[in-house]
Protein backbone atom coordinates (compact mmCIF):
# COMPACT_ATOMS: atom_id res chain seq x y z
CA UNK A 1 0.00 0.00 0.00
CA UNK A 2 1.47 3.18 -1.12
CA UNK A 3 1.76 5.76 1.52
CA UNK A 4 0.12 8.96 0.62
CA UNK A 5 2.42 11.83 1.50
CA UNK A 6 0.96 14.07 4.08
CA UNK A 7 0.59 17.55 2.69
CA UNK A 8 2.08 20.28 4.79
CA UNK A 9 -0.46 22.00 6.90
CA UNK A 10 -1.75 25.06 5.12
CA UNK A 11 -2.20 28.17 7.12
CA UNK A 12 -5.74 28.85 8.02
CA UNK A 13 -7.64 31.39 6.02
CA UNK A 14 -7.53 33.66 9.05
CA UNK A 15 -3.74 33.43 9.38
CA UNK A 16 -3.21 33.98 5.66
CA UNK A 17 -5.50 37.00 5.91
CA UNK A 18 -3.37 38.42 8.71
CA UNK A 19 -0.15 37.91 6.73
CA UNK A 20 -1.59 39.57 3.67
CA UNK A 21 -2.93 42.43 5.74
CA UNK A 22 0.46 43.00 7.38
CA UNK A 23 2.26 42.87 4.03
CA UNK A 24 -0.18 45.25 2.36
CA UNK A 25 -0.14 47.57 5.36
CA UNK A 26 3.66 47.73 5.34
CA UNK A 27 3.64 48.43 1.62
CA UNK A 28 1.05 51.16 2.04
CA UNK A 29 3.05 52.73 4.86
CA UNK A 30 6.14 52.73 2.68
CA UNK A 31 4.24 54.26 -0.21
CA UNK A 32 2.65 56.81 2.11
CA UNK A 33 6.04 57.76 3.54
CA UNK A 34 7.53 58.21 0.09
CA UNK A 35 4.40 60.02 -1.00
CA UNK A 36 4.53 62.38 1.99
CA UNK A 37 8.13 63.29 1.27
CA UNK A 38 7.35 63.74 -2.41
CA UNK A 39 4.30 65.89 -1.73
CA UNK A 40 6.17 67.95 0.86
CA UNK A 41 9.11 68.48 -1.48
CA UNK A 42 6.78 69.35 -4.35
CA UNK A 43 4.81 71.77 -2.17
CA UNK A 44 7.88 73.57 -0.92
CA UNK A 45 9.48 73.62 -4.34
CA UNK A 46 6.40 75.11 -5.98
CA UNK A 47 6.39 77.88 -3.37
CA UNK A 48 9.68 79.29 -4.65
CA UNK A 49 9.58 81.53 -7.69
CA UNK A 50 12.27 81.05 -10.31
CA UNK A 51 15.20 83.29 -9.44
CA UNK A 52 17.31 85.45 -11.71
CA UNK A 53 21.05 85.27 -12.13
CA UNK A 54 22.76 88.04 -10.17
CA UNK A 55 24.07 90.91 -12.27
CA UNK A 56 27.45 91.47 -10.62
CA UNK A 57 29.67 94.52 -10.89
CA UNK A 58 32.83 92.48 -10.32
CA UNK A 59 34.17 88.99 -11.07
CA UNK A 60 34.08 86.35 -8.38
CA UNK A 61 37.37 86.42 -6.49
CA UNK A 62 39.70 83.49 -7.08
CA UNK A 63 39.96 81.07 -4.16
CA UNK A 64 42.97 81.71 -1.92
CA UNK A 65 45.55 79.15 -0.87
CA UNK A 66 43.87 78.82 2.53
CA UNK A 67 40.62 77.75 0.87
CA UNK A 68 41.94 74.31 0.07
CA UNK A 69 38.72 72.50 0.89
CA UNK A 70 35.62 72.08 -1.28
CA UNK A 71 33.98 75.22 0.12
CA UNK A 72 34.60 78.93 -0.32
CA UNK A 73 33.48 81.91 1.78
CA UNK A 74 29.89 82.99 1.19
CA UNK A 75 28.32 86.44 1.34
CA UNK A 76 24.52 86.42 1.42
CA UNK A 77 22.44 89.59 1.28
CA UNK A 78 19.27 89.31 3.39
CA UNK A 79 16.61 91.94 2.65
CA UNK A 80 13.37 92.55 4.53
CA UNK A 81 10.90 94.11 2.12
CA UNK A 82 8.34 96.64 3.40
CA UNK A 83 6.07 96.06 0.40
CA UNK A 84 2.37 96.16 1.26
CA UNK A 85 1.47 94.21 -1.87
CA UNK A 86 0.46 90.57 -1.43
CA UNK A 87 -1.72 88.78 1.09
CA UNK A 88 -1.05 89.76 4.70
CA UNK A 89 1.47 92.50 3.89
CA UNK A 90 -0.74 95.61 4.09
CA UNK A 91 -0.23 95.85 7.83
CA UNK A 92 -1.18 99.51 8.18
CA UNK A 93 -3.66 100.15 5.37
CA UNK A 94 -1.21 102.16 3.26
CA UNK A 95 -1.89 100.13 0.13
CA UNK A 96 0.70 99.57 -2.59
CA UNK A 97 3.41 102.12 -1.76
CA UNK A 98 6.16 100.38 -3.68
CA UNK A 99 8.99 98.45 -2.08
CA UNK A 100 11.89 99.47 0.12
CA UNK A 101 14.44 97.56 2.17
CA UNK A 102 13.11 97.71 5.72
CA UNK A 103 16.03 95.53 6.86
CA UNK A 104 19.37 94.86 5.16
CA UNK A 105 21.90 92.40 6.54
CA UNK A 106 25.05 91.25 4.75
CA UNK A 107 25.81 87.78 6.11
CA UNK A 108 29.40 86.55 5.80
CA UNK A 109 30.07 82.82 6.24
CA UNK A 110 33.65 81.58 6.55
CA UNK A 111 35.04 79.06 4.08
CA UNK A 112 35.29 76.36 6.75
CA UNK A 113 31.71 77.19 7.91
CA UNK A 114 32.98 77.56 11.49
CA UNK A 115 31.82 81.17 11.88
CA UNK A 116 29.22 83.54 10.46
CA UNK A 117 28.48 87.18 11.12
CA UNK A 118 25.76 89.47 9.85
CA UNK A 119 26.36 93.18 9.22
CA UNK A 120 23.32 95.46 9.42
CA UNK A 121 23.31 98.28 6.87
CA UNK A 122 21.14 101.25 7.86
CA UNK A 123 18.56 102.27 5.29
CA UNK A 124 19.07 105.98 6.06
CA UNK A 125 22.80 106.01 5.29
CA UNK A 126 23.79 108.46 2.54
CA UNK A 127 25.77 106.85 -0.29
CA UNK A 128 26.56 107.37 -3.98
CA UNK A 129 24.46 104.78 -5.78
CA UNK A 130 25.93 103.43 -9.04
CA UNK A 131 24.07 102.72 -12.29
CA UNK A 132 22.28 99.38 -11.91
CA UNK A 133 21.84 96.80 -14.68
CA UNK A 134 18.59 94.82 -14.28
CA UNK A 135 17.66 91.34 -15.50
CA UNK A 136 15.32 92.70 -18.18
CA UNK A 137 18.20 94.54 -19.85
CA UNK A 138 17.27 97.99 -18.55
CA UNK A 139 19.58 100.25 -16.58
CA UNK A 140 18.64 102.37 -13.58
CA UNK A 141 20.63 105.59 -13.42
CA UNK A 142 22.81 106.14 -10.40
CA UNK A 143 22.46 108.98 -7.91
CA UNK A 144 24.82 110.90 -5.64
CA UNK A 145 24.03 111.52 -1.98
CA UNK A 146 21.13 109.08 -2.07
CA UNK A 147 19.72 107.05 0.83
CA UNK A 148 21.00 103.48 0.83
CA UNK A 149 17.59 101.85 0.64
CA UNK A 150 16.72 103.69 -2.58
CA UNK A 151 18.82 101.03 -4.34
CA UNK A 152 16.26 98.35 -3.50
CA UNK A 153 13.36 100.72 -4.19
CA UNK A 154 14.48 101.54 -7.74
CA UNK A 155 16.06 98.24 -8.77
CA UNK A 156 15.22 95.50 -6.28
CA UNK A 157 17.77 93.02 -4.99
CA UNK A 158 19.87 93.34 -8.16
CA UNK A 159 20.51 97.05 -7.56
CA UNK A 160 21.05 96.53 -3.82
CA UNK A 161 23.75 93.95 -4.59
CA UNK A 162 25.44 96.09 -7.24
CA UNK A 163 25.43 99.05 -4.85
CA UNK A 164 27.09 97.01 -2.11
CA UNK A 165 29.67 95.49 -4.44
CA UNK A 166 30.55 98.93 -5.85
CA UNK A 167 30.89 100.57 -2.45
CA UNK A 168 32.63 97.78 -0.55
CA UNK A 169 34.42 95.50 -3.00
CA UNK A 170 32.63 92.56 -1.35
CA UNK A 171 31.33 89.95 -3.84
CA UNK A 172 27.74 88.93 -3.00
CA UNK A 173 27.07 85.25 -3.75
CA UNK A 174 23.34 85.06 -2.99
CA UNK A 175 20.36 87.10 -1.92
CA UNK A 176 17.17 86.38 0.00
CA UNK A 177 14.20 88.78 0.20
CA UNK A 178 11.52 88.21 2.88
CA UNK A 179 8.22 90.11 3.16
CA UNK A 180 6.16 91.02 6.24
CA UNK A 181 3.78 88.08 6.03
CA UNK A 182 6.56 85.57 5.56
CA UNK A 183 8.35 86.92 8.62
CA UNK A 184 5.22 86.55 10.76
CA UNK A 185 4.50 83.04 9.49
CA UNK A 186 8.06 81.85 10.18
CA UNK A 187 7.85 83.14 13.77
CA UNK A 188 4.47 81.44 14.20
CA UNK A 189 5.84 78.15 12.84
CA UNK A 190 8.34 77.90 15.73
CA UNK A 191 5.77 79.06 18.32
CA UNK A 192 7.26 82.47 18.82
CA UNK A 193 10.60 84.05 19.72
CA UNK A 194 11.72 85.14 23.18
CA UNK A 195 12.69 88.80 23.72
CA UNK A 196 13.21 91.11 26.66
CA UNK A 197 11.62 94.57 26.56
CA UNK A 198 12.98 97.05 29.14
CA UNK A 199 9.91 99.31 29.19
CA UNK A 200 6.25 99.05 28.26
CA UNK A 201 5.34 100.10 24.73
CA UNK A 202 2.04 101.97 24.52
CA UNK A 203 1.81 103.43 21.02
CA UNK A 204 -1.85 103.93 20.03
CA UNK A 205 -0.86 105.87 16.90
CA UNK A 206 0.68 102.73 15.40
CA UNK A 207 -1.51 100.29 17.37
CA UNK A 208 1.48 98.77 19.19
CA UNK A 209 1.12 97.60 22.78
CA UNK A 210 3.83 95.46 24.36
CA UNK A 211 4.38 94.86 28.10
CA UNK A 212 7.81 95.12 29.68
CA UNK A 213 9.87 92.07 30.59
CA UNK A 214 10.89 88.73 29.11
CA UNK A 215 8.21 87.31 26.83
CA UNK A 216 7.63 85.23 23.72
CA UNK A 217 6.33 87.21 20.75
CA UNK A 218 4.39 85.76 17.84
CA UNK A 219 2.78 87.03 14.64
CA UNK A 220 2.01 90.73 14.47
CA UNK A 221 3.53 91.45 17.90
CA UNK A 222 6.87 90.10 16.66
CA UNK A 223 6.69 92.29 13.56
CA UNK A 224 5.74 95.31 15.68
CA UNK A 225 8.71 94.68 17.96
CA UNK A 226 11.31 94.67 15.19
CA UNK A 227 9.75 97.68 13.41
CA UNK A 228 8.89 99.97 16.38
CA UNK A 229 10.96 103.16 16.31
CA UNK A 230 9.31 105.81 18.49
CA UNK A 231 9.31 104.42 22.06
CA UNK A 232 11.80 101.58 22.50
CA UNK A 233 14.72 103.30 20.78
CA UNK A 234 16.07 106.76 21.54
CA UNK A 235 18.61 106.21 18.78
CA UNK A 236 16.09 105.89 15.94
CA UNK A 237 16.95 103.45 13.19
CA UNK A 238 20.22 102.44 14.89
CA UNK A 239 18.31 101.11 17.87
CA UNK A 240 15.83 99.35 15.66
CA UNK A 241 18.67 97.55 13.85
CA UNK A 242 20.04 96.38 17.20
CA UNK A 243 16.62 94.98 18.12
CA UNK A 244 16.39 93.22 14.77
CA UNK A 245 19.80 91.67 15.38
CA UNK A 246 18.76 90.53 18.86
CA UNK A 247 15.51 89.09 17.52
CA UNK A 248 17.23 87.16 14.72
CA UNK A 249 19.85 85.91 17.19
CA UNK A 250 17.11 84.68 19.55
CA UNK A 251 15.24 83.10 16.65
CA UNK A 252 18.40 81.32 15.49
CA UNK A 253 19.00 80.15 19.05
CA UNK A 254 15.52 78.64 19.30
CA UNK A 255 15.66 76.88 15.94
CA UNK A 256 19.07 75.33 16.62
CA UNK A 257 18.83 74.52 20.34
CA UNK A 258 15.18 73.85 21.18
CA UNK A 259 14.65 70.68 19.21
CA UNK A 260 12.82 72.39 16.38
CA UNK A 261 14.94 70.57 13.80
CA UNK A 262 13.87 67.20 15.26
CA UNK A 263 10.15 67.93 14.83
CA UNK A 264 9.09 67.18 11.23
CA UNK A 265 5.84 69.16 11.41
CA UNK A 266 7.58 72.23 12.84
CA UNK A 267 10.30 71.99 10.21
CA UNK A 268 7.74 71.68 7.41
CA UNK A 269 5.67 74.60 8.77
CA UNK A 270 8.76 76.77 9.03
CA UNK A 271 9.98 75.85 5.55
CA UNK A 272 6.51 76.27 4.07
CA UNK A 273 6.28 79.76 5.57
CA UNK A 274 9.78 80.64 4.41
CA UNK A 275 9.51 79.33 0.86
CA UNK A 276 6.08 80.90 0.38
CA UNK A 277 7.37 84.39 0.97
CA UNK A 278 10.96 84.60 -0.22
CA UNK A 279 12.61 85.78 -3.38
CA UNK A 280 16.02 84.25 -4.10
CA UNK A 281 18.62 84.18 -6.84
CA UNK A 282 18.80 81.42 -9.46
CA UNK A 283 21.36 79.41 -7.48
CA UNK A 284 18.95 79.05 -4.52
CA UNK A 285 15.57 78.69 -6.23
CA UNK A 286 14.80 75.06 -5.35
CA UNK A 287 14.39 73.22 -2.06
CA UNK A 288 17.34 71.02 -2.99
CA UNK A 289 19.64 74.01 -3.47
CA UNK A 290 18.50 75.58 -0.19
CA UNK A 291 18.95 72.24 1.60
CA UNK A 292 22.47 71.89 0.23
CA UNK A 293 23.28 75.34 1.59
CA UNK A 294 21.65 74.62 4.95
CA UNK A 295 23.60 71.39 5.50
CA UNK A 296 26.83 73.34 5.28
CA UNK A 297 25.98 74.98 8.61
CA UNK A 298 25.36 71.80 10.59
CA UNK A 299 28.62 72.21 12.53
CA UNK A 300 28.36 75.96 13.11
CA UNK A 301 27.76 76.59 16.81
CA UNK A 302 25.54 79.31 18.26
CA UNK A 303 28.58 81.01 19.79
CA UNK A 304 30.04 81.31 16.30
CA UNK A 305 27.14 83.37 14.89
CA UNK A 306 27.20 87.12 15.57
CA UNK A 307 25.48 90.29 14.39
CA UNK A 308 26.92 93.81 14.24
CA UNK A 309 26.14 97.18 12.65
CA UNK A 310 28.41 98.76 10.07
CA UNK A 311 30.41 101.62 11.70
CA UNK A 312 28.37 104.79 11.18
CA UNK A 313 28.27 108.47 12.09
CA UNK A 314 25.88 111.37 11.68
CA UNK A 315 25.68 112.80 8.17
CA UNK A 316 27.11 116.35 8.38
CA UNK A 317 24.41 117.90 6.20
CA UNK A 318 21.43 116.28 7.95
CA UNK A 319 21.35 114.99 11.55
CA UNK A 320 18.54 112.60 10.56
CA UNK A 321 20.81 110.74 8.14
CA UNK A 322 23.93 108.61 8.56
CA UNK A 323 27.21 107.83 6.77
CA UNK A 324 29.57 104.87 6.92
CA UNK A 325 32.81 105.77 8.69
CA UNK A 326 36.40 104.90 7.78
CA UNK A 327 36.22 101.96 10.20
CA UNK A 328 33.75 100.37 7.77
CA UNK A 329 36.59 99.96 5.28
CA UNK A 330 38.38 97.69 7.75
CA UNK A 331 35.22 95.60 8.07
CA UNK A 332 34.94 95.14 4.29
CA UNK A 333 38.61 94.12 4.18
CA UNK A 334 37.96 91.49 6.83
CA UNK A 335 35.05 90.06 4.85
CA UNK A 336 37.02 90.03 1.59
CA UNK A 337 39.94 88.26 3.31
CA UNK A 338 37.55 85.86 5.12
CA UNK A 339 38.75 86.96 8.54
CA UNK A 340 36.89 86.93 11.85
CA UNK A 341 35.43 90.12 13.29
CA UNK A 342 38.25 90.72 15.75
CA UNK A 343 37.99 92.26 19.20
CA UNK A 344 36.98 95.78 18.19
CA UNK A 345 33.93 94.62 16.24
CA UNK A 346 33.12 91.73 18.60
CA UNK A 347 32.79 94.12 21.55
CA UNK A 348 29.55 95.46 20.09
CA UNK A 349 28.29 92.20 18.57
CA UNK A 350 25.12 90.36 19.53
CA UNK A 351 25.62 86.59 19.52
CA UNK A 352 23.12 83.86 18.76
CA UNK A 353 24.07 82.32 22.12
CA UNK A 354 23.48 85.54 24.07
CA UNK A 355 20.76 85.64 26.68
CA UNK A 356 17.94 88.01 25.77
CA UNK A 357 18.55 89.73 29.10
CA UNK A 358 16.34 90.12 32.14
CA UNK A 359 14.86 93.03 34.01
CA UNK A 360 16.40 93.33 37.48
CA UNK A 361 13.92 92.41 40.19
CA UNK A 362 14.18 92.63 43.99
CA UNK A 363 14.91 89.39 45.79
CA UNK A 364 13.95 88.14 49.25
CA UNK A 365 16.94 85.82 49.47
CA UNK A 366 18.75 85.87 52.83
CA UNK A 367 21.90 87.93 53.08
CA UNK A 368 25.20 87.21 54.76
CA UNK A 369 25.12 90.37 56.91
CA UNK A 370 26.96 89.95 60.25
CA UNK A 371 24.94 89.62 63.47
CA UNK A 372 25.55 91.41 66.76
CA UNK A 373 26.08 88.14 68.66
CA UNK A 374 29.45 87.92 70.44
CA UNK A 375 32.02 85.43 69.35
CA UNK A 376 34.90 83.80 71.15
CA UNK A 377 37.04 83.68 68.05
CA UNK A 378 39.46 86.48 67.34
CA UNK A 379 38.61 88.59 64.37
CA UNK A 380 41.05 88.21 61.55
CA UNK A 381 40.99 89.42 58.00
CA UNK A 382 40.85 86.56 55.50
CA UNK A 383 42.47 87.37 52.19
CA UNK A 384 40.36 86.70 49.13
CA UNK A 385 41.34 85.59 45.67
CA UNK A 386 38.77 87.75 43.93
CA UNK A 387 40.31 89.33 40.84
CA UNK A 388 40.38 93.07 40.51
CA UNK A 389 38.11 94.61 37.92
CA UNK A 390 39.83 96.14 34.94
CA UNK A 391 38.56 99.74 34.68
CA UNK A 392 38.61 99.65 30.90
CA UNK A 393 36.65 96.40 30.77
CA UNK A 394 34.16 97.73 33.30
CA UNK A 395 33.70 100.91 31.28
CA UNK A 396 33.23 98.91 28.08
CA UNK A 397 30.64 96.67 29.77
CA UNK A 398 28.77 99.71 31.08
CA UNK A 399 28.86 101.35 27.63
CA UNK A 400 27.48 98.19 26.05
CA UNK A 401 24.71 97.99 28.65
CA UNK A 402 23.73 101.60 27.98
CA UNK A 403 23.79 100.95 24.22
CA UNK A 404 21.44 97.99 24.68
CA UNK A 405 19.03 100.09 26.73
CA UNK A 406 19.16 102.85 24.12
CA UNK A 407 18.26 100.28 21.46
CA UNK A 408 15.26 99.04 23.43
CA UNK A 409 16.97 95.91 24.75
CA UNK A 410 17.37 94.78 28.34
CA UNK A 411 20.88 95.47 29.63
Amino acid sequence: MTEVPIAPERPSRHRRHVWVTVAVTQALLAVMAVGAVTVAYSTLNSNIANGDDIMHTMPKPAATVEESGPLEPLNILVLGSDSRAGEGNDIDGLGDIGERADTTILLHVSADRSTAYGVSLPRDAIIDRPDCALSDGSVVAGETAAMFNTAFAVGGAQCAIQTIESLTGVYVDHFVVVDFNGFKDMVEAINGVEVCIPTEVDDPEHDIFLPAGVQTLTGQDALNYVRERSILSNTGDIGRMKRQQAFIASMTNKIMSAGILSQPLSVFSFLNAATSSIEVDAELDTVGKLADLATQFRNTGLSDINFITVPIAEYPLDPNRLIWTEEADELWERIIADRSLGKDFNDTAIGADDSVGTVDEPTDAPTDEPTDEPTDSPTTEVPTDEPTVDPEEAAAAEAQAQARLAAGLCA
